[in-house]
């Protein structure tokens, strides 16, 4: 589930090992490039925590970022 705090939308995930959160930040990054938008990605081992906010906007919360937020749980169905 997507929080928004502090001019951010925040999710974080948990998957079964490294290898298998890596590759959904490899999924991501190209799902990203393909939009133009470019999260904040944070990774230990099997944790991933994505921080997306529209930086030429002023750095908040914008209509590009619940796009990318449908887009990424896309990726997890």
């Amino acid at each position: 589930m997507w929080i928004e705090r502090d001019d951010k939308l925040l999710r974080e995930f948990k998957f079964k090992d490294f290898q298998e959160a890596f590759t959904f930040m490899t999924r991501l990054a190209f799902l990203a490039e393909a939009q133009g938008h470019h999260p904040a990605i944070h990774n230990e081992y099997n944790y991933v925590r994505i921080e997306l906010t529209t930086h030429d906007q002023g750095n908040v919360v914008t209509q590009r970022d619940r796009l990318l937020a449908a887009a990424i749980d896309e990726l997890l169905s």
